[in-house]
């Protein structure tokens, strides 16, 4: 192996981890409401609307919405899936699992749990690795008393209960449902190239997109 090469490896294994500490950091910051090093996680000139850029812009979006949602939030990050598309950027999945203390309209609270995944997008810039895009999926959100059976379960206080997206980035989902096995034996693709695993789940399906609620 070539210096080069080595030297290669060594900032990948260098940029793996400081892209795994992304999400716990953002975990942390987050519930105990230190937004200033929140913001920091995102590269400086994140998009926070049509006509908004900028981590000032994202820490006054962030502060009205956590002063009026929720009065505690506790965020528990896993199964984090890293892709490089090349040395400076990078794809990634994280599941999440969330729990928020929600007040209500009628004054009552609510325990909010909530299940979900965020497809990331990183860049390094300046050295140093961000997110540059954050896309929530969820599958549900439910007082913690009223498990999520059945449809739209997406289930806040004060709010008509809706459907995440916690299975519309994949197209395995419903291929799954809509092709049952027959007698033969099941043909088995093969395995994904290296760091291609999350783009071959996805097939041909473009750059990931939600719908915006």
């Amino acid at each position: 192996m070539s210096q080069k090469e080595l030297l290669a490896r060594i900032d990948r294994l260098e940029a793996l981890d400081e892209i795994r500490q992304l999400p716990a950091k953002y975990a942390l910051s987050l519930d105990m409401r230190d937004l200033d090093s929140h913001v920091n996680l995102f590269a400086p000139d994140i998009r926070v609307s049509r006509d908004k850029v900028g981590r000032a812009h994202l820490k006054r979006w962030l502060d009205d919405t956590l002063r009026l949602q929720f009065t505690g939030t506790s965020h528990h990050t896993g199964n984090h899936i890293i892709e490089f598309d090349d040395v400076d950027h990078a794809h990634g999945v994280v599941y999440s699992k969330n729990e928020h203390e929600t007040p209500c309209a009628d004054g009552s609270i609510e325990w909010v749990i909530m299940q979900m995944v965020y497809w990331d997008n990183y860049e390094r810039v300046e050295g140093r690795w961000y997110f540059r895009r954050r896309l929530p999926c969820y599958w549900y959100a439910t007082d913690l008393n009223k498990p999520p059976v059945g449809d739209n379960k997406m289930r806040w206080p004060d709010r008509e209960p809706y459907a995440g997206a916690f299975h519309d980035l994949w197209p395995s989902w419903e291929s799954f449902w809509d092709n049952p096995p027959d007698a033969d034996e099941p043909e088995v693709a093969a395995p994904a190239p290296l760091d291609q695993f999350l783009s071959t789940m996805r097939g041909d399906a473009g750059e990931p997109k939600i719908r915006v609620r």
